[in-house]
C-alpha cells in the first residue's frame, strides 16, 4: 500500500479540535515540525498533547501554543519555553509533568497494548502522592492538582502504578521512510519518535527522504510501516538549532 500523500496539509487536514495528539522530538532535534506547521495553517484548537517537551517560543509545539490551539499538555521538560511557563501559570494551560523514562514507556506501553504497568520512577514524591499543579486558576490558586497513585510492593520494593498512554495521531519525523510507511530514524532523533508513532491511532510520518519498498533492508528499519498510516516529504529548510555552543578562537601567542 502506498501511504504517500502529496503534502503535509492534506495529512493533517482531518485532525478535530480536541484531538489528543503524541508528537515526536526532545528539544528541536527530530520534531515533526513541517506537519507542526501544516497543523497550525488548519486552526484545530483544544488540542491535547503529549510530548516530551514543547518546543520553544517560535518553533515546533511553540508555534501551536503561541496559537493557543493547545488545551492540555503531558511532558516530562518544559524549560525552553516561557509563553509555556506564562500560560501555565495563568491557568490557560493544563500541564501533567512525568518523569521522562515513565513517559516513554507509557507511550511504547500504549502502542504495544499493555493498559498499565508499575515503575519505581517518583516513589516517595509527589507523583506518588499527588497534589501536583495540573492547572492553575486565574486567582493563582490550584484549580486541577494531579491524583495519588497506587502503589504495590514486589521484592519488598515500592512501585507505582502508570497508565498507558494512546492518541487519536501520532506526528513524527524520521530520516528515510518507503512508501509503505517503513521508517529509519537518525541518531537521537530515534528518542520518542517511534514510541509516539506505536502509541497513535492514525500516524502520520514526515521524511527528510522517501524511497521506493525493498530499498530499505529489514534490519535497518526502526519502525515498521505497520504502525505508519500517512507519510509525507518534510520541508527541507525547516532544521533548527535549539542551542549553539561554540568554543572561544585560542589566543595566539
Amino acid at each position: 500500500m502506498d501511504k504517500v500523500l502529496d503534502s503535509a496539509a492534506t495529512a493533517v487536514g482531518d485532525i478535530p479540535d480536541g484531538a489528543v495528539l503524541a508528537v515526536g522530538g526532545f528539544g528541536l532535534c527530530g520534531i515533526p515540525s513541517t506537519l507542526i506547521s501544516a497543523l497550525v495553517d488548519t486552526g484545530a484548537a483544544g488540542l491535547r498533547v503529549v510530548s516530551n517537551n514543547c518546543g520553544v517560543d517560535d518553533w515546533g509545539l511553540g508555534l501551536l501554543l503561541q496559537a493557543g490551539r493547545i488545551a492540555r499538555m503531558t511532558s516530562s521538560y518544559v524549560g525552553e519555553n516561557k509563553e509555556f511557563a506564562r500560560q501555565y501559570l495563568s491557568g490557560e494551560l493544563e500541564v501533567e509533568l512525568t518523569p521522562q523514562g515513565t513517559l516513554a514507556e507509557r507511550l511504547r506501553s500504549g502502542g504495544a497494548g499493555i493498559p498499565a504497568f508499575f515503575t519505581p520512577a517518583g516513589v516517595g514524591t509527589q507523583v506518588e502522592e499527588g497534589g501536583l499543579p495540573w492547572r492553575y486558576g486565574a486567582d493563582g490558586s490550584v484549580a486541577l492538582a494531579s491524583p495519588p497513585k497506587e502503589v504495590r510492593e514486589f521484592g519488598g520494593r515500592r512501585y507505582l502504578l502508570e497508565e498507558a498512554i494512546t492518541a487519536d495521531f501520532a506526528l513524527v519525523r524520521a530520516e528515510v521512510a518507503d512508501r509503505h510507511g517503513n521508517c529509519v530514524f537518525h541518531a537521537a532523533a530515534r528518542n520518542f519518535n517511534p514510541l509516539c508513532a506505536m502509541a497513535g491511532r492514525v500516524t502520520v510520518v514526515e521524511a527528510d527522504r522517501i524511497v521506493e519498498p525493498g530499498e530499505l533492508g529489514p534490519d535497518a528499519v526502526h519502525l515498521p510501516g505497520v504502525y505508519v498510516d500517512r507519510v509525507v516529504a518534510a520541508d527541507p529548510g525547516d532544521r533548527r538549532i535549539e542551542r549553539r555552543t561554540v568554543r572561544t578562537a585560542p589566543q595566539e601567542a
